[in-house]
């Protein structure tokens, strides 16, 4: 219920901001029944401020289709939606389709035509260099997550009643082969802790190692790694879900452990392809196994009954899903959850 209610605020939400945005652009509905009776204005300069008014509604709604693709949810068989580049295209369309809309309402009122022309064109520079150029510089060198370690893994200690969970994470990290300057990303799921690059997965990791004695094991890679680029990773990602991809890893032994404790990022709605493979390797019959999901948007998204199709055999029990940005701050919160587990 909790999901569908989520659900359905969502693309109320949608819904609300379309109505919005079509007000804010074209102020009546007597304004669409003009461009589909044929009685807009006439001029060039009109009919030009139309179709870009029409074209912007389009990459509006083209976007926010696409943004909603992400989470595999509304629109899952919309396979194309599922690629950020395309998001960003359109985002960036939307911007500078914009800032062409606002300059023709100062075209209509400006005395000299040439230089509105001049600005018109500025303005649509503009949108396109922020869009493509802009926004992803400052993503790339000004996005930085710094830690220290003891601050943020040390703390209270956790006993475990009967046997310690075996903790097991995927990554970035170890995954990725990372080029020197990568701390300038590094809000993309990664930090520096102390100065060495660390995923958020593996810092929780960590921080429940350091409250329970917990072993802890990495899914690694054995093909193929994944892209530097955070976006590149992303649309690899993507694809690797759309088929259905297994990607080879590192044998990790589970059979002398009845919990297991799996730490894994939320990607488009689900797991990680290399985390799919990890389970399915394994025979989890009769044993539990405790999830702890990060994420931008949306909780456990479809991974959990996901999960429950790949593990065979195992309980699976939803733990806490963290929001990205809280995930340096997490201890105290993970202390208590693994108080109520033990």
């Amino acid at each position: 219920m909790k999901k569908k209610l989520n659900l359905f605020s969502e693309i109320a939400m949608y819904l609300i901001l379309l109505a919005q945005m079509l007000y804010v652009f074209t102020g009546t509905i007597g304004w669409f029944k003009a461009v589909l009776t044929g009685k807009s204005r006439k001029t060039k300069a009109g009919r030009f401020a139309d179709a870009v008014t029409l074209l912007l509604l389009l990459c509006a709604c083209v976007m926010m289709i696409s943004s909603m693709g992400v989470s595999r949810v509304i629109f899952p068989w919309f396979k194309f939606m599922m690629e950020p580049v395309f998001h960003r295209y359109m985002a960036t369309a939307v911007l500078t389709l914009s800032f062409i809309h606002g300059g023709m309402h100062y075209y209509f009122i400006a005395k000299s035509k040439k230089k509105a022309v001049v600005i018109i064109t500025l303005l649509a520079i503009a949108g396109l260099a922020i869009g493509l150029a802009l926004v992803p510089y400052l993503n790339r060198h000004l996005r930085k997550v710094e830690v220290v370690f003891e601050e943020k893994v040390r703390g209270e200690k956790v006993e475990m009643t009967g046997e310690t969970p075996l903790v097991v994470y995927f990554t970035r990290v170890g995954n990725t082969d990372f080029e020197p300057d990568v701390d300038a990303v590094s809000g993309a799921s990664l930090m520096r802790a102390d100065g060495v690059l660390m995923g958020n997965t593996q810092l929780m990791a960590l921080m429940i190692q350091d409250a329970t004695g917990a072993e802890v094991v990495p899914i690694t890679l054995t093909g193929e790694k994944y892209p530097y680029s955070y976006m590149d990773t992303v649309s690899v990602g993507g694809r690797e879900i759309r088929e259905d991809a297994r990607p080879a890893i590192e044998d990790i032994d589970v059979s002398g452990h009845d919990k297991i404790i799996l730490i894994y990022p939320i990607w488009w709605g689900t797991v990680p392809m290399p985390v799919a493979t990890f389970l399915e390797a394994n025979d989890f019959t009769g044993k539990t196994i405790y999830l702890l999901a990060t994420q931008g948007s949306y909780g456990f998204a479809s991974s959990t009954s996901d999960i429950r199709k790949m593990a065979k055999g195992a309980d699976v029990v939803e733990g806490l899903s963290i929001y990205c940005d809280d995930i340096p701050n997490v201890r105290a919160e993970l202390a208590e959850w693994l108080k109520k587990i033990k």
